[in-house]
């Protein structure tokens, strides 16, 4: 260190003042730390211990955004909070019921009772065609103020009264329905009905299975052991669930050997697989009969008058009040009451026909009046020379007293020219499913007739 001294005092005053400078400078550099060692003493120092708790400073730049989410925040729990909270009741419409009287029973006042009949919309007036058993959804506040009111006008469509800002609103929605095909059979043991609710048809559509080929064949006499009968028809879903059943799609009925098959358009008709309407001009029966009492009869004992004359028409035994409709579209020449007819109706048909309804219990019609075939024209009872409720019935043909049971009976329209291509191809499709069904009949017959053999 000394020898080093020395050299320095030897050296000449510039080489001293360059040497003091340059010494002077890399002290300097020495004593500023790197940025590494900065970060290194740093990460030392604020180094974390597991478990230990520590407090964070949060710069205050971030401040305005915490409280800009804290805000936020709190308006969505207000807008939550402002959601009504509704309490459900259901009400069902008892005998007498109105929206009123209803309305009064779960604690509601007259003028919400006006203001929802008059809401908004004009849905609000299905409100006052109430029937009984029908059921009301109620949704109060905790204020008991009516906000929302349900009420189901079918299995498809639901009416909805709702409070808004601007008052009570009406409207409807409709749920889409699913229609699905299907198939049902049945072979007659001892009659019709039985056979009917056996193959899985309802009441409905056995009726509707008559009314098809009712034209054709007279299902109070005409039904033997043995007939079968085979029907596609269509099955009604909501979401997937069952709800019922729809439209008999094709229909084919063998009466003793005899096939009779149906097919509907979309016109809502039903026709042969030719194009041949399967209604008549005339109804065969104009009213739904247990059973005939007496046919026509050139000569016949009369039960009351205790003498032989002729029975001119087709007496049909039925309940009293069963409806009794036209046999046809014509104008009404005589509604009006006699000793031996009772209440009684006449009616003027085209191409010199004339029905006459008889010992009706009230008459639905007026002299004059213009009728549709199926038009409720009265109703059965026992009223002038009557035993019991019955309708008498007959059909003349230019004055002429003819069988309603077997008289030709002139024929509907047929299929429209424009439709017969588009119908021939629906036919066929129809006449495959129903020999499916036939087929699946006769596996079925076939099966339980094959006995287990013997050990």
């Amino acid at each position: 260190m000394k020898n080093i001294k020395n050299l320095y005092l030897q050296l000449p005053k510039q080489h001293k003042v360059i040497l003091s400078s340059f010494s002077v400078f890399l002290l300097l550099l020495l004593l500023v730390p790197s940025e590494k060692a900065t970060a290194s003493r740093q990460t030392s120092e604020n180094s974390l211990e597991i478990g230990k708790r520590y407090q964070l400073a949060i710069p205050e730049q971030e401040l305005p955004a915490k409280a800009e989410r804290s805000s936020a925040k709190v308006k969505l729990s207000s807008d939550v909070e402002a959601e009504p909270r509704l309490s459900w009741q259901t009400a069902k419409v008892r005998s007498g019921d109105s929206l009123a009287k209803i309305f009064k029973r779960f604690g509601f006042s007259a003028k919400t009772t006006h203001q929802v009949a008059k809401a908004k919309g004009q849905d609000s007036k299905l409100l006052k065609k109430l029937d009984v058993g029908d059921t009301l959804r109620i949704g109060s506040n905790d204020n008991n103020q009516l906000v929302s009111l349900e009420y189901p006008l079918s299995k498809t469509q639901t009416l909805f009264v709702d409070l808004t800002d601007n008052g009570y609103q009406s409207y409807k929605e409709t749920k889409t329905v699913e229609t699905r095909e299907t198939i049902a059979h049945g072979v007659i043991k001892s009659n019709f009905w039985s056979a009917g609710i056996e193959a899985g048809l309802n009441d409905g559509q056995i009726i509707n299975l008559a009314n098809i080929f009712g034209w054709d064949i007279d299902f109070a006499l005409d039904i033997r052991k043995g007939d079968s009968f085979h029907v596609v028809y269509e099955n009604r879903y909501i979401d997937g669930e069952y709800i019922g059943t729809g439209k008999i799609l094709a229909a084919e009925f063998i009466n003793q050997d005899d096939p009779f098959q149906a097919i509907r358009f979309k016109d809502g008709e039903y026709y042969t697989p030719d194009g041949k309407s399967m209604r008549k001009a005339f109804l065969r029966a104009p009213v739904n009969f247990k059973y005939i009492s007496s046919n026509f009869k050139p000569r016949r004992f009369h039960p009351i008058q205790k003498r032989w004359k002729a029975h001119r028409g087709t007496d049909y035994r039925a309940n009293k009040g069963t409806p009794v409709v036209a046999a046809g579209n014509g104008k009404v020449t005589h509604s009006t009451y006699n000793k031996y007819n009772g209440n009684y109706v006449f009616i003027q048909h085209g191409n010199g026909i004339v029905t006459k309804y008889l010992h009706f219990s009230k008459r639905a019609v007026k002299k004059g009046q213009r009728v549709k075939q199926g038009q409720v024209i009265g109703y059965v009872g026992s009223t002038g020379m009557s035993q019991a409720p019955h309708l008498h019935y007959e059909f003349l043909l230019n004055g002429v007293h003819r069988n309603p049971r077997t008289v030709k009976l002139p024929d509907a329209q047929p299929i429209a020219k424009k439709y017969k291509a588009e119908f021939a191809l629906l036919a066929e499709k129809r006449l495959d499913e129903l020999s499916g069904s036939k087929r699946a009949l006769l596996a079925m017959t076939t099966d339980l007739d094959i006995s287990p053999a013997d050990d």
